[in-house]
């Protein structure tokens, strides 16, 4: 514990150092990091894919970095310090685990994410159950999260074969307003529906819809990249070949890996 300590401590002294020396550092902003964040976290995400355990270490310590930045910053104005950050999580952490700071007893994972939910709401007074979902959320992203708060006061399906259901509803109302040719905002607010109770669906059996589809994405990509590579040995740009011939490459792209 004390060399952890230590070191935390060692980041703060590098952050005021940094504040108070270097250029690029005393010229940064909570506004212009923001963006470097961001990019942070999706490199996080990227890693944690991968499972690149040495990429996770790596992006977890340029996240710590901005937080340590984006409180020696507040600091400067009087706003915060890093021990009110500090302390706040830490009351956080303690109020809304009841089943281990206090005499609540829960049973599952789902019931203490539930008592999340609740006391969550409970502390900010009669907002909306939905109000902490961000509005910059990926759709996806944003669509699990609802649902999740949703189901954390109880406003959820029972089975995840009622979910199914619901799919199978929503795919022929899609597939019945193409057919009859609907303008494009009805067949969006149908496909909307559809994608909705997907990832309700995969919340169902446990799959994260936003991770499940970027693994898709990546083996799609990988697959058509071995794809144009064959393209290019047989000197023969893709848009020449016939779909034919490109799924024959395509079946054997998918027992391919990359080295």
């Amino acid at each position: 514990m004390e060399e952890r300590v230590a070191a935390f401590g060692r980041l703060l002294e590098i952050m005021d150092e940094l504040r108070t020396k270097c250029p690029w550092d005393q010229k940064q902003t909570l506004e212009s990091l923001r963006y470097l964040t961001i990019e942070e976290t999706y490199e996080l995400s990227d890693s944690i894919l991968e499972k690149n355990m040495d990429g996770i270490k790596k992006e977890l310590g340029d996240l710590m970095l901005h937080l340590v930045f984006y409180s020696r910053i507040a600091s400067e104005t009087g706003s915060f310090d890093i021990l009110d950050v500090l302390n706040n999580i830490i009351t956080k952490l303690i109020d809304r685990h009841p089943h281990i700071f206090g005499d609540v007893k829960v049973n599952s994972a789902k019931e203490v994410r539930d008592n999340w939910e609740k006391i969550k709401l409970k502390e900010k007074g009669n907002e909306s159950v939905l109000s902490g979902v961000p509005n910059s959320l990926p759709a996806i992203v944003k669509a699990y999260r609802i649902q999740e708060k949703a189901s954390g006061v109880g406003f959820d399906w029972e089975k995840p074969e009622q979910v199914w259901e619901k799919v199978m509803e929503e795919l022929n109302e899609l597939k019945e307003e193409v057919s009859k040719g609907a303008a494009v905002e009805k067949k969006e607010d149908e496909l909307g529906d559809l994608l909705f109770a997907i990832v309700n669906y995969a919340r169902f059996i446990d799959v994260n819809p936003e991770d499940a589809l970027e693994r898709t994405n990546r083996k799609f990509i990988q697959r058509f990249q071995y794809l144009e590579e064959k393209a290019k040995k047989l000197n023969k740009p893709l848009h020449d070949m016939t779909l034919g011939e490109m799924d024959v490459f395509w079946e054997e792209a998918k027992s391919w890996k990359p080295i």
